[in-house]
Parts: C-alpha cells; sequence; structure tokens
C-alpha cells in the first residue's frame, strides 16, 4: 500500500496541495480527475520524489527511495525514454535494470501498437512517443503503474482498444493510478475515482457504489465541482448581445 498524509506543496507561496491524504492498494485502477490546475501532476511527481513537499509518503510502510522505487513505473507525456536509442536498446536496459521486467508483455505491446524495433524514438510521432512511454511503464515489472495524461496524440479506438488490452494483461497485485481528463472514456474502466480541486480531495469513490445508485461517473464529477449546466447559454446571451437587448 502506498500511504498519502498530510501532503502539501506551494509553488511562489500558492498551495499546489493542500493537506491531501490517500490511501493507494495494490490491485486498483484509480482514476484521478480534476480540472487544469487542480495538483494531479504535482500529486504523482511528490509520490516519486521529483520535488519537494511536506508531508509523508510511504510504501508499505517505507520511505520511497533508491531500495524501494522500481516498485514504481511512470507513463508522462512529458516523457521519461531515452530518444537517441531505440525501442529494442530499451528493451535490453530495462531487462538489465529491472528484475522484473516482463518481456513478453514488452514484444505484445510493441505488436500491438505497431512500432518499430529499430528506430530510434525520437522518430516517432508523437502520439506513438506516447504509446511507447506507456508500454515500458506497463513492461517494467512495476506493482504501481502511474499515468499522466499518457494518450494525448492517439484515435479514440486505439484509445479504447488499449482500455480493453489493459484490463486483460494486469496482473492481481499491478495498480493502476491514471490522471486523465477523459472522464467518460475510462468510466467503464477505472474502479475507484478520486477528484481533486484546488489541490484537494473533494471526492473519492468506487465506481461500482456509482453503479449502485445509478448515478454516472461524469454526473459524479460535474456533482462535486458545482458545475453549472447553463454556463454556456448564459455566454452566448453575454456574447450575441442579447442581455443587452432585454434591458
Amino acid at each position: 500500500m502506498i500511504e498519502i498524509k498530510n501532503l502539501t506543496k506551494k509553488y511562489n507561496n500558492k498551495l499546489a496541495l493542500d493537506d491531501v491524504t490517500l490511501n493507494i492498494d495494490q490491485g486498483e485502477l484509480i482514476g484521478l480527475f480534476g480540472e487544469n490546475g487542480a495538483g494531479k501532476t504535482t500529486l504523482i511527481k511528490s509520490i516519486f520524489g521529483f520535488i519537494s513537499y511536506q508531508g509523508e509518503i510511504l510504501l508499505d510502510g517505507q520511505k520511497i527511495d533508491r531500495n524501494n522505487l522500481a516498485r514504481l513505473s511512470f507513463a508522462s507525456s512529458e516523457h521519461t525514454f531515452f530518444p537517441n536509442i531505440d525501442a529494442k536498446a530499451h528493451g535490453e536496459f530495462y531487462r538489465e535494470h529491472f528484475d522484473r521486467f516482463n518481456e513478453k508483455r514488452f514484444n505484445g505491446l510493441m505488436d500491438f501498437f505497431g512500432l518499430p524495433y529499430d528506430k530510434p524514438i525520437r522518430t516517432f510521432s508523437f502520439g506513438q512517443q506516447n504509446q511507447f512511454e506507456v508500454l515500458m511503464a506497463l513492461s517494467q515489472g512495476a506493482d504501481y503503474i502511474f499515468m499522466d495524461e499518457p494518450f494525448t496524440g492517439n484515435d479514440v479506438f486505439n484509445r479504447e482498444d488499449f482500455y480493453k488490452l489493459l484490463v486483460g494483461v494486469l496482473e492481481p497485485h499491478e495498480t493502476i493510478f491514471l490522471s486523465t481528463h477523459l472522464i467518460e472514456e475510462v468510466s467503464g474502466f477505472v474502479d475507484r475515482a478520486v477528484l481533486l480541486r484546488h489541490g484537494k480531495i473533494i471526492g473519492d469513490v468506487n465506481t461500482m457504489d456509482l453503479e449502485e445508485r445509478r448515478i454516472s461517473l461524469i454526473d459524479y464529477v460535474k456533482e462535486n465541482y458545482d458545475y453549472q449546466a447553463d454556463r454556456v447559454s448564459k455566454a452566448l446571451k453575454t456574447i450575441n448581445g442579447e442581455d443587452d437587448e432585454n434591458a
């Protein structure tokens, strides 16, 4: 289990995370949702120790450091791969440095995405680079796999097929922690939804509970975000000058 306790992060005296407390169990499929600037990326980077923070983050009761960091992997649209070497060399590097590297999964995902083994990753399209980032995170052999907007540049059909594939290949001990704006797309994939707003957790729910209450995930998010259903019509009235005409 990953335990996040009273996590607080400031940038130039502005709170990015405000006393966040959260547990992440093994075997979960978690969606992390929130508007731009809610603190999603900051939360994930804090877990990996990429940035400084106040609070405590533990993995099975221990601080996350080089002794247990291999149990976590990260796929980000900022990319963590080596751009000047090819996919085959990446596989060899991971095989050498990660004891639990899953070569069968690596090869299977390479075939699934139709990616070449013999070309530098910098020559891939942006969408292909994101695919490669995801497959490396999934092949590392980590127990906790974090993804931050990993599907940018991929079409809806590719994403849909990938969700189905992912559910089929995950082992019971593997956790996916997925930060994305594609709420409706992943609603049938995640089994837990965590909502961030202004650096605070404002929702944490099991999607099965939502189904029993006959509430869709997108409606749950809108409700917790105080979504104004008439904001578009109000804006159009203002833009088109209708308010002035009726004054």
